[in-house]
């Protein structure tokens, strides 16, 4: 009897075992994938997504006007194509016919008008943009049954790069917490803090994807990743360190290409010493990006010394990153000149869940060392991340990446003084007078002359500390092809499959 009892006990807790085991894995058909993300998403209501990290998801979900394509070109999405006036003040789209909605509805041009006049802060009650982009939208008017004119208050011919922007159904009030869309892969649930799950869209306009479910998995604890790719609970997991790479070569392949983010010690120019520009020259000089990126990154990673992303090759000012050498000497002298001969403390703020960031400010640490500063590393979940650093500025200095759409002039806007995204605090009438310019002109070679002189201002005023465009290290499960870089930040599913 008590034999029995034991073999009874044995087997349930084999049972329980294999059922925990079983909890995070993906289907063992062909038909689903799972993918590890780093971040909650903050909202799944695409009008108000704030993280590049919501964003990325999101892209499966919803589409705009437009899409990105892989090499950066806007191709058509909900519209089938679009024109520009000569002055960069009028967008005229021709929607495309017979694309859905994820309820079964067709989208119509009410539905368009409401999408557009939402983000623009039109709609009756409203008294802001919900898209900060969307400021200068004068009008959205309806031609015709397929046809959409907007209309801006002010000259912008890069105003396209923000028709992505997610067109939803007119009225429909329960984005928030089950998001339509018109993307390839619909919303199944969303779990905080664990996970989100999509599925194949069948009457999806364009291209079906190969996959039908995807799991994107939340893991915000970055010491458990290679575990639990291992474990095979994930099959892919865009934003492996170097030293997570090398321990994934036997079941894993590596992709490698650019994350188009900027990757710096942002520095809160509002605090003391750091609303001192020499000091701020001096944590630029007592940096080595080299070491950094060797280090941390494997040796991939493009040094930069401002902020701008250079796969806008054409308006990249890459001579900004030759203005601050690494010289221990010279970062001493300024930090003397400036009142600080014996250094000073220097707080350095991490989204703990991004690994390649925290690893990123521990080298900045010791660098730092060089020179008397003496950094101590403050690890922080994403959502306090957002609501202090990103939002509140309640801190001294913070390693993170960010991203832009793929406009020059959205790359820069954010340092303009009254931008509310202008965490850094970053204040020059100068650069925003500038700004202005380079958005209206209409002029190719104007705008390259004017974008140059807002990221050689950056650098001279040492706003941050800028180190990279860091390398994107992705584990792609071995069996599993199609993941696709894109110039800003996106997990596009629907061309993965498997072989």
């Amino acid at each position: 009897m008590r034999k029995r009892s034991l073999l009874s006990c044995m087997l349930l807790v084999v049972a329980a075992l294999f059922a925990f085991a079983g909890c995070g894995k993906k289907a063992s058909s062909t038909d689903a994938v799972v993918v590890g993300i780093q971040q909650d998403l903050d909202s799944l209501d695409p009008h108000k997504v704030e993280a590049a990290g919501t964003r990325e998801v999101l892209f499966n979900v919803f589409e705009g006007l437009v899409k990105p394509t892989s090499t950066g070109e806007m191709k058509g999405a909900v519209a089938e194509s679009y024109t520009v006036n000569d002055a960069g003040t009028e967008y005229t789209f021709v929607l495309r016919q017979g694309v859905k909605f994820h309820n079964g509805q067709t989208v119509t041009a009410e539905d368009v008008k409401y999408s557009l006049d939402r983000a623009a802060g039109k709609l009756e009650g409203q008294e802001a943009p919900m898209v900060s982009d969307f400021k200068t939208v004068d009008s959205v008017e309806i031609v015709d049954e397929k046809t959409i004119k907007l209309t801006l208050s002010s000259p912008n011919t890069e105003f396209i790069a923000f028709m992505t922007v997610a067109i939803i159904p007119k009225g429909y009030d329960r984005q928030a917490s089950s998001p339509v869309g018109t993307g390839p892969y619909k919303y199944v649930s969303f779990t905080p803090q664990d996970s989100f799950v999509m599925t194949r869209f069948d009457d999806y306009w364009g291209e079906k994807p190969h996959i039908k479910d995807v799991t994107f998995r939340i893991i915000t604890n970055a010491d458990s990743v290679v575990m639990a790719l291992k474990a095979g609970t994930i099959d892919i997991y865009p934003y492996l360190t170097h030293q997570q790479a090398k321990e994934l070569t036997k079941d894993f392949n590596i992709e490698v290409g650019p994350t188009n983010l900027v990757q710096a010690l942002f520095l809160n120019n509002d605090r003391e010493p750091l609303n001192n520009a020499d000091v701020r020259r001096a944590l630029n000089m007592a940096m080595d990006p080299k070491g950094i990126i060797d280090s941390v990154f494997g040796g991939y990673g493009n040094e930069i010394g401002t902020h701008f992303i250079p796969a806008l090759s054409l308006y990249y000012d890459e001579t900004t990153k030759d203005v601050y050498s690494y010289d221990v000497e010279k970062a001493k002298q300024l930090l003397a000149d400036a009142g600080y001969p014996n250094g000073f403390d220097l707080e350095i703020t991490v989204p703990g869940n991004y690994e390649a960031h925290c690893d990123t400010a521990e080298v900045l640490a010791d660098q730092f060392k060089k020179i008397g500063v003496n950094a101590k590393i403050k690890k922080v979940d994403w959502s306090t991340w957002l609501s202090d650093v990103y939002n509140g500025r309640e801190y001294q200095s913070t390693v993170v990446g960010v991203d832009a759409k793929l406009a020059p002039g959205d790359v820069m806007k954010r340092f303009r003084s009254d931008a509310s995204n202008n965490f850094i605090n970053y204040k020059n009438p100068e650069y925003d007078t500038i700004y202005a310019k380079a958005i209206a002109s209409t002029s190719q070679e104007e705008k390259i002359e004017l974008y140059h002189k807002l990221q050689q201002m950056l650098t001279a005023d040492a706003a941050s500390v800028y180190i990279q465009d860091p390398a994107k290290l992705v584990a792609v499960k071995k069996g599993i092809e199609g993941f696709l870089f894109y110039p800003l930040y996106v997990i596009d599913m629907s061309t993965i499959q498997y072989k």
